[in-house]
């Protein structure tokens, strides 16, 4: 046991070190300039399936800048990290989001998350989760323009998660998950239908947690927390041609955070959050281009490279190379990064108010917002709000308008009763 909780922990550590040392072999890969041009200044993102597994479900962490690796556990940490739960407090509980997406550009697009979690004492808690998002109505036309009629495009997923702690302050939690994503099916492209598409995924996730911290003689508590998620087969949506070149990665990704919560006094508490969040997918390259601008073939059914890897990799392979296969190197494996910092105000345990900044680079693409929200929470009901406000200068931002509600109820876990002080 104790072997094992040494090794958990160290596996914080791994997760830092493990971008660095990939990261840096890119440097000495001699495709950071292509004639004199500074391949990390590209526009560059990474496109992958399903990517409504990365939108954040729940109105707490969406109003501390979408950070929740290492927020205190609550009913939605099987999104964020569900080795938190091995510390929640109460016994049971459930939560409702309602997420309206990109209203700005799209009327009826929405999604739906429930999760649960159950705490059976010493074996550990345990929780599952649905998610459901509804792309609305969408007019099908074929490439002349003909109507071929509607759709009602959607994709759900259920997960499974068990949380245990290793030691007072050391958890180690993990999570299955089934994914189901139907944009068109019935429909013919390039000679073949679509069908939905559907992949099985897991996660892993650890965190460490002290309490007895003091600051400035105020009592605090810190946390870290590392989540690697969304770890499985590619996805394809048509019946045939189903081959490595068109099958599509998972959002796989690695988040790793850490929290300060300050005790101001009997009622009042502050909690800074900061995390950095990756995905663990391959970058597309620079191909070469012949004298019309189209891709050189390389006779295995790719295209010839100019800088980069090649992306149609195995799952596996593609995690690993994900550190070092950036066109640009290095400073475009930075680039990749993704920062979330958050701020959380707690009154007497009732009242929240909260905020919190994301940003991602303009080459990768240019997500960068406020956050704001607020919560109240009063004999285990609670409801949560957030709402977005987008910092990057485009004419029409998708991400404007965007809000959350969340909904929750935990079974209070009852005090310990007073000691009886009746005599014969």
């Amino acid at each position: 046991m104790k072997y094992l909780i040494k090794r958990g922990k160290e596996w914080l550590t791994i997760a830092l070190t493990i971008f660095f040392i990939q990261a840096l072999k890119a440097q000495s890969a001699n495709y950071n300039q292509i004639s004199g041009q500074d391949l990390s200044a590209r526009s560059n993102p990474i496109t992958t399936a399903v990517p409504f597994l990365m939108i954040s479900p729940d109105a707490r962490a969406g109003g501390m800048g979408d950070g929740g690796v290492a927020s205190s556990a609550d009913a939605n940490s099987i999104h964020w990290n569900a080795s938190k739960l091995a510390f929640i407090d109460n016994n049971a509980g459930f939560s409702l989001s309602y997420v309206p997406w990109l209203r700005a550009i799209v009327p009826d697009m929405n999604l739906f998350y429930f999760s649960g979690y159950y705490k059976a004492k010493s074996l550990g808690t345990f929780a599952g989760s649905l998610r459901y998002f509804s792309m609305g109505q969408v007019n099908l036309t074929d490439q002349n323009g003909n109507a071929l009629g509607t759709a009602t495009p959607n994709e759900f997923a259920i997960d499974g998660a068990y949380a245990k702690k290793f030691s007072p302050n050391f958890s180690m939690g993990g999570a299955v998950r089934y994914i189901n994503s139907n944009l068109t099916k019935g429909v013919f492209v390039n000679g073949s239908v679509t069908q939905p598409a559907w992949a099985v995924a897991v996660d892993v996730s650890a965190t460490y947690k002290k309490d007895d911290v003091k600051i400035g003689g105020k009592k605090a508590m810190w946390t870290a927390g590392l989540n690697i998620s969304n770890l499985g087969n590619k996805m394809t949506y048509t019946t045939t041609n189903s081959t490595l070149n068109t099958a599509n990665f998972l959002p796989a990704n690695m988040r790793l955070g850490g929290g300060l919560t300050v005790h101001m006094d009997e009622y009042n508490s502050i909690c800074f959050m900061a995390s950095a969040n990756k995905l663990l997918v391959p970058t597309p390259p620079i191909y070469e281009l012949d004298a019309n601008g189209n891709p050189i073939p390389n006779g295995s059914g790719g295209y010839e490279i100019a800088a980069g890897k090649n992306p149609n990799v195995p799952v596996a392979t593609g995690v690993f190379q994900s550190f070092n296969d950036a066109p640009g190197g290095f400073k475009e494996e930075l680039h990749e990064i993704n920062y979330s910092f958050g701020l959380e105000y707690l009154y007497n345990k009732i009242f929240a108010l909260r905020t919190g900044y994301f940003y991602e680079n303009p080459t990768k693409g240019n997500r960068q917002y406020i956050t704001m929200g607020a919560g109240i929470k009063y004999s285990g009901y609670g409801f949560d709000f957030a709402y977005l406000i987008p910092t990057s200068a485009t004419n029409v931002n998708p991400l404007s308008n965007s809000l959350r509600l969340t909904v929750t109820y935990d079974i209070v876990k009852p005090k310990a009763a007073a000691p009886d002080q009746t005599t014969n």
